[in-house]
Order: C-alpha cells, then structure tokens, then sequence
C-alpha cells in the first residue's frame, strides 16, 4: 500500500532520521498534516506505537526571523523542568539535506485544544472562565523563569526589546506588503515615538493564545503544555500580556479562517484578564495602551506576510482568503488603543 507524503515533508528521509535519531521509533513512521500555512507546519509522525509532533517552517516563507526552528527548540528545551508546562524535546535538526529545512520533534502531548468559537461553546461556562485565567497563569508563570539559570542568559536583549520589535515588524511590513496603508505608517510612527521604559525582563512566549495551549481534559483550568514557541525571546513580559489580549478581539478572527477560539463571547473580557495578570504577577499595567498598540501592529504585520504567501499559492491547508481584509481593521484597532480605546 503506498503511502501518502503530506506536502512539505519527505517522508523516505524523515524515516531515515528517525530510525537514526529517535530511539524511541519502533518501526517505519507516517505523518499527517496536523495544521499549517499561517505560522510553521505542524505534523502528527507516529510510528505505529509513540507519537510526535513535527515542526518546520512554512512553504516560501517571507519572514525566515519568524520561523527559526532553533530558537523555538532551545526554549523549550530548557523549559522542562521549570514548572512552565511545555513538550518534551526530542531532536532539532538543521540537516538540510533531510527536509530541505529544519525541523524539530517534540513529544506529542494528549489534551484538548480549543481552536474556534465552536470549541468553546461545547464546555460549560465555568470550564471556559478556568481555561482563560488558567492560561493567563501559565503565562504569569513564564515570566516569573529565572532564565539565566535556565541556560537562556544569552537568549536575547531585553534591553531595547520595545524599539527593536517597533522596528523589527516595520522591517517585516517592507518584505510582505502587498499595499500601502496610511494606518500601518501612522502606527509605525506613534509607537516609535512613545515606547516606554520596558517593565521587566523575563522570556517571552511571543504568540500565546487559547490555541496555543493543549489542556487537561479533566480540568481545562490546567495547562498540559504551551506550544508554538517560533517567535519566543527575552524581552519586556507586558508584551505578551498585551498581545495575547489583542487576540480577544474580534478583528483577529479573519486570520484563522474566520472561526478563532480566542474571540468567543464566553471568555472573560480583556479587562478581566489583565486584572488577573496584575493579580498574579504583581506586575503595573499603567502603560498597557501601548503594549496592545503594539500587538496590533504585530498581528497587522504577520497577517499580511500570510497573506502574501497565499496571493503566491504557497499556503497549506484553506481559509486564507478572508487573511488579507484583517489587516486594515487590525491597524486600524492599534491606533485606537494607543487613544486609550483597546480590547474590553
């Protein structure tokens, strides 16, 4: 019986690598595409008996800083054993002669993923109001690492963390637009001239949201594991907060394909959450307009890049058509923040 290869992966190599660098593989793997297009593809391997969860970068890839298959294995590498729930690692590789890019392999982690609106609707309204603050926890919990001990000393510079990411997504707007807007130039320009002072330093997740998140079936106030870790680092922790609050808000929607977990009614408001993170982490919030500004501009950003791929045809998977008309309202949506009207 032949076996299909899921695009992006092949599988002749894979099985060779795995029999090479997986002690736990028994036998011949398969693979299925598990999601991908809009961030790294993610693939289901198993071989019959264990189970992995497979990453590598997206087919033409625009913005290779967003895909670093390095990066996203070391920090969650040295994330075990921390308390901060995440996979267990089982190899990098940068072989390029194997898939033709990188990819990394982690332990498949068995729970429940709350991916669209209708995933939220089928757990009672107490399970969901746990879900929420208990991932708004582990986030806290993130921040609160010690990462020097943890080997990630030199993982970043959190000093200058706020500008260089201004900066950085402005660099980004330049290799993926595929229009002018006058709202992304008007943001660019007022959240360069109003970064503040970073709060703290700790490792950032980068992109955490509902989804991101695979929760005990049991008690989905508790997190199994936080994955999707490519655009991690060491910087300001408030620019997790505000982004992960962004994510509530309905413009978001548009680029997940028009159903995303993160904007249902049923979550706790915005407001509600960052109370919880100040509760927490024992963090000031007083400057939280420009931490949700800039999560706008980021969002803005890195929906155009996966629109730009799809106008290329080279997205996996469907629903990207709806990407591109997010942009706009997400630029716009910054702005308004910045006035002090963000996400509630």
């Amino acid at each position: 019986m032949t076996v299909e290869t899921p695009q992006g992966l092949r599988l002749d190599a894979l099985r060779d690598f795995f029999a090479a660098q997986v002690p736990d593989a028994v036998g011949p793997v398969t693979a299925e595409l598990l999601h991908g297009g809009r961030s790294n593809l993610t693939y289901l391997v198993t071989d019959g008996h264990n189970r992995w969860v497979l990453r590598r970068p997206p087919l033409g890839g625009l913005t290779p800083s967003a895909h670093d298959m390095g990066r996203e294995y070391r920090v969650t590498d040295a994330l075990q054993g921390t308390g901060v729930p995440v996979p267990r690692t089982v190899a990098l590789c940068e072989d390029l002669s194997v898939l033709g890019v990188p990819f990394s392999v982690v332990a498949h982690v068995d729970g429940v993923v709350l991916r669209t609106r209708e995933d939220v609707a089928a757990h009672p309204a107490e399970d969901v109001e746990r879900a929420a603050y208990g991932l708004v926890d582990a986030l806290a919990a993130l921040h609160a690492v010690p990462y020097a001990e943890c080997g990630l000393a030199d993982f970043g510079r959190p000093q200058g963390y706020l500008t260089r990411q201004v900066r950085r997504w402005r660099d980004q707007w330049t290799r993926v637009g595929t229009r002018e807007l006058k709202d992304i130039e008007t943001l660019f320009t007022r959240l360069e001239a109003g970064v503040p002072t970073e709060s703290a330093a700790s490792v950032v997740h980068g992109d955490l949201r509902l989804d991101n998140a695979i929760l005990d079936p049991g008690d989905l106030g508790t997190v199994r594991a936080l994955v999707d870790w490519e655009m991690a680092a060491l910087g300001d922790p408030l620019a997790d907060l505000g982004l992960h609050l962004v994510y509530g808000d309905p413009a978001f929607e548009p680029v997940l394909g028009g159903s995303a977990a993160s904007v249902s009614d049923r979550l706790p408001s915005a407001t509600a959450l960052a109370e919880r993170y100040a509760s927490v982490s024992g963090r000031d919030l007083d400057r939280l307009d420009f931490y949700l500004a800039l999560g706008y501009f980021k969002i803005a950003v890195i929906a155009e890049g996966i629109h730009a791929r799809h106008l290329r045809g080279l997205t996996v998977g469907e629903g990207f058509e709806t990407v591109g008309a997010a942009v706009p309202r997400l630029a716009a949506a910054g702005l308004l923040a910045l006035a002090g009207g963000g996400p509630r």
